[in-house]
């Protein structure tokens, strides 16, 4: 049999993906929009409104047959890895299909306008008096658990689809895509005061010191967990979820399964911090609105769920200064929020890096000498993150420097964050594919679920709240006069 070269991996896999995809998708830049087509579900109360067309130049498509073209560019993406990677492209196919369509029924049902609605405008504009307020991202939470239904209950069905069941292609090429749409928010909130920037990148870089520190020496030393468990949980834990765990993984070559139990239990408690935090902020910190937007971004896991936290304490605490008489200039909460949000989705680069050499120097040392170990630094980097700072710093550089893209690079991202969302679709769906449950358990879920536990509820979401307090007191959003 013929080794497979590096280039091939999939790392190098996903960087190629997940550039093609963010190519296309810069069309609108030059007046054509290539990837408009792409089918994203919006929430809804009626099923026939629910998947549109991303571009409007596609509206005319409808729903349906813009999620067919979105189907197959995705497939014929998908077959060109699986052949690279020597997988039998028919069988993959087979199995990708269904896949594709189970897990975007998943999506679909999350954005359900009585799961996914946030704000109390959102439910007055859909007629509607209450929703679980989980946000569009519960789809990967519910395609998760579709995924282990599968795999603990029609064993051979989900044997059967494991061929193309592949979560880490999935989310290493969504990490490459999702650099692009943050080089657009950066470059938004740049806007911002100055001040605010500045605390955003204080706060999370003093949290981050502290977080991940503790989180790593508490399933070391209470826990007993190893350094293979350990560290890729205090990356998820502490920086932003999912993302964070998948690369911290590659840079210490943990195992497939690390990443995939890291990943599940990352999605299960962003949506408990979702439906606890928000109105934990508004009842005890109304009077200070940017701690509290701070605190949203620093405590709330996952990109979706903690600026869909800082969406839903902005307009609780916003009502709440309305009926005192002060009125707030919306949209400062929720950039506050993004701003760190964003700060810590940026480091991911870099604490990969660092882990890399922290293993292949000390953890893991080696007797072949000084450059042999650079060249296992290398090799031990995950290589999409090189495509996830690529397409982060072009989009950021374009924004800043053509003020006439900015308009058409913003539509070109919402395009691209479309296949963003989708691979992390594929992801959940496929990571609960491949989790059988007493598997999961022999393996140790039941410690790794105690420690997030401990370090979330015991001192992340605390710590993050003093950190908050210290960067963000009397600091306030300007006010509307009249």
């Amino acid at each position: 049999m013929v080794r497979r070269v590096e280039a091939l991996s999939e790392d190098w896999l996903a960087v190629i993906l997940g550039l093609v995809i963010f190519v296309l998708s810069l069309g609108p830049i030059l007046g054509v929009d290539l990837l408009g087509f792409a089918a994203a579900p919006k929430s809804w109360i009626d099923l026939a409104k629910a998947v549109q067309p991303a571009g409007e130049v596609y509206a005319a498509l409808g729903g349906f047959v813009a999620l067919l073209l979105t189907y197959a560019f995705v497939l014929v993406l998908l077959l060109f890895a699986a052949a690279a990677l020597g997988v039998n492209v028919g069988r993959f196919a087979a199995s990708f299909t269904v896949i594709f369509w189970l897990a975007y029924a998943c999506w679909v049902i999350g954005n359900y306008a009585y799961i996914a609605v946030t704000t109390p405008a959102d439910m007055e504009k859909f007629g509607i008096a209450w929703s679980l307020r989980l946000t569009g991202e519960s789809g990967y939470l519910i395609a998760l658990l579709a995924g282990l239904f599968i795999a603990n209950a029609l064993p051979g069905f989900a044997r059967w689809l494991n061929e193309a069941a592949r979560p880490e292609l999935f989310i290493k090429t969504a990490i490459v895509i999702l650099g692009g749409t943050l080089g657009i928010k950066a470059a938004e909130q740049l806007g911002l005061a100055s001040s605010v920037m500045f605390r955003g990148l204080a706060a999370i870089v003093e949290a981050y010191l502290i977080y991940w520190a503790v989180v790593y020496w508490v399933a070391r030393k209470w826990f007993v967990l190893s350094r293979e468990w350990a560290a890729p949980l205090a990356s998820g834990i502490s920086i932003c979820g999912v993302s964070a765990a998948i690369a911290t993984a590659g840079a210490i070559r943990a195992r497939p399964m690390v990443a995939v139990m890291v990943s599940s239990l990352v999605v299960v408690f962003a949506m408990v911090e979702l439906l606890i935090l928000p109105f934990l902020a508004a009842a005890f910190l109304s009077h200070e609105p940017m701690v509290a937007a701070a605190w949203m971004g620093l405590a709330v896991k996952t990109d979706g769920a903690a600026v869909a936290s800082g969406a839903i304490t902005e307009a609780l605490i916003y009502a709440d200064a309305a009926a005192r008489g002060v009125v707030y200039e919306k949209g400062w909460m929720l950039g506050t929020t993004t701003t760190v949000k964003i700060f810590i989705d940026i480091f991911i680069g870099v604490w990969a890096f660092i882990l890399a050499y922290i293993w292949t120097r000390h953890i893991e040392p080696r007797k072949e000498g000084d450059e042999l170990r650079s060249r296992e630094i290398w090799e031990r980097f995950p290589k999409f993150v090189l495509g996830f700072v690529a397409t982060f710093l072009i989009v950021f550089v374009i924004a800043l420097t053509s003020e006439a893209a900015a308009k058409p690079l913003d539509a070109a991202m919402s395009e691209a964050n479309v296949f963003r969302q989708i691979f992390f679709l594929l992801t959940f769906f496929t990571i609960g594919l491949l989790s059988d449950l007493r598997r999961l358990w022999q393996e140790g879920i039941g410690r790794l679920a105690a420690v997030y536990v401990v370090c979330l509820f015991g001192f992340v979401i605390w710590v993050g709240l003093a950190i908050s307090w210290i960067f963000f007191n009397g600091v306030y959003p300007p006010t509307v006069s009249g």
